[in-house]
């Protein structure tokens, strides 16, 4: 699917590109702090069950009267709620519990590789020579930020058990931006969205019974459900409807710079709510990305 950018639309798609990854770098809130209050599977669990039940009271007349549809899209469907909000919903609080925040960042960056790479070869998507020197350019300006500016943090990488978990993500969430761009729907952008997060509440099903009988117990109580419905609302439904959208007009490699952005956001809330420093790297690293995402922007705009 081609992206919809023209020069009418210029400046919103790519005033999108920057917003977005507000909302989603909102998840580390929920990383670092959710999960000392709520298990993993649980709080991705019910985060997604919570967006489908805010969003089904809104959607349900139009799913009720597409539901021929339904079950032509099913597995389509499920298959994007398992990748974007089963895996990439999990496996990062996963990922949390054994790993580091710097190890998590590296490894994440990757999934914009990983699209670019799966769009051309699934796909068809051609490549220039703008977006791979700014795709170098941001992967960079992320590099400086998560090792501090000291080299001796990337010689020294280790990999653990949570970097698998975390690979793991980045290459679902890969999948999800690129066949959520090329799989056409009969359902209107957030009716197709209401639907991903019942399969994939669904699909956490399972592994959320195992969490709660052999690893870890919830406690329901006022602060899981502050965070629960936090982590619905900013990194949920604002997070991936607007992801949703930039793509429509971007389309699915240049959409995923926006992990890039979301690093350099998740520096800064780091900063703002827990107390981090800013350091003379957060202000280069952070350079680099935006000047990255500019230098990928000048494509052909018709």
């Amino acid at each position: 699917m081609k992206p919809l950018v023209t020069k009418r639309n210029n400046f919103y798609p790519y005033l999108l590109l920057f917003i977005q990854p507000i909302f989603m770098a909102s998840n580390i809130i929920v990383a670092r702090g959710g999960v000392e209050y709520v298990p993993p599977i649980s709080l991705a669990f019910w985060r997604w069950l919570f967006v489908f039940l805010i969003l089904s009271p809104f959607l349900y007349s139009e799913i009720s009267k597409k539901k021929k549809f339904l079950k032509k899209e099913f597995y389509k469907l499920f298959f994007l709620g398992l990748m974007g909000c089963g895996i990439c919903g999990a496996f990062p609080f996963i990922a949390g519990m054994s790993t580091t925040m710097a190890n998590m960042g590296i490894i994440y960056t990757s999934s914009p590789v990983f699209i670019i790479i799966l769009s051309v070869l699934l796909f068809g998507e051609k490549i220039d020579l703008n977006r791979i020197i700014g795709l170098i350019v941001c992967l960079v300006g992320v590099l400086t930020i998560i090792i501090k500016g000291n080299i001796n943090y990337l010689i020294n990488f280790k990999f653990t058990s949570g970097d698998i978990w975390m690979l793991g993500a980045a290459a679902g969430w890969a999948l999800y931006s690129i066949y959520l761009l090329n799989w056409k729907s009969k359902f209107s952008l957030m009716g197709r969205f209401t639907l991903i997060a019942f399969f994939g509440f669904v699909s956490l099903f399972p592994f959320y019974l195992i969490e709660q009988i052999f690893i870890f117990k919830t406690n329901f109580n006022l602060i899981f459900l502050a965070w629960v419905l936090f982590a619905a609302i900013s990194p949920g439904i604002i997070a991936f409807t607007l992801y949703t959208k930039v793509q429509r007009y971007l389309g699915a490699s240049l959409t995923g710079f926006t992990l890039y952005l979301f690093a350099v956001y998740g520096a800064i809330f780091g900063i703002i709510i827990f107390e981090e420093m800013l350091m003379p790297f957060h202000y280069f690293g952070g350079a680099l990305v935006f000047i990255g995402v500019y230098i990928a922007r000048k494509i052909n705009i018709k």
